[in-house]
């Protein structure tokens, strides 16, 4: 599976159509959550916004349909992204973005050495499970492709986490 598929064939259009629904699942739980994106975590997506970052994702996900790894982690991030999102999603929106930013901010600020703990446990945590994965799978397999999404997985919830305890901390 380390080889590109040609454009338009059968396996092709099962990658496409497994990222594409990934994708979707990390937009509409984001969607969910933040309908204004001043909830959303990657700083690029709040700064494309709802049209341009969908069409982004879709040309992105056209192109990288064809190369079967790359395509097998992105499509395992974004699963694990948009099950995470859609955990806490019911709790922003029935806040409201603003009610809820001041809430977390507050929970943050009270307990920040706390908070990066558990990040990392979390992540670390999560990464062990990826991590197994890839060590005990074939880097052109299937399962090595899983392993590495959990393991983006649990790098993004740690960058994405600090990223916004860094922007609670300096407002």
């Amino acid at each position: 599976m380390e080889h590109f598929l040609p454009f338009g064939s059968r396996e092709y259009f099962v990658l496409l159509t497994i990222l594409l629904f990934s994708r979707g699942m990390d937009v509409l739980s984001t969607w969910i959550a933040t309908p204004s994106l001043l909830l959303e975590g990657n700083p690029v997506m709040r700064k494309l916004g709802w049209r341009t970052g969908i069409a982004v994702n879709l040309a992105f996900s056209v192109a990288v349909a064809m190369w079967p790894l790359p395509c097998i982690i992105l499509t395992t991030v974004g699963l694990l992204v948009a099950a995470r999102n859609f955990q806490s999603a019911w709790l922003m929106r029935s806040m409201g973005e603003v009610n809820y930013l001041t809430w977390i901010r507050a929970r943050v600020s009270a307990a920040p050495r706390v908070y990066t703990f558990c990040i990392f446990g979390q992540s670390i945590l999560t990464a062990m499970v990826g991590s197994a994965l890839m060590i005990f799978s074939p880097v052109t397999s299937i399962a090595f492709a899983i392993g590495a999404g959990i393991c983006g997985f649990a790098l993004a919830n740690v960058v994405y986490s600090l990223l916004s305890m860094w922007r609670i901390r300096r407002a």
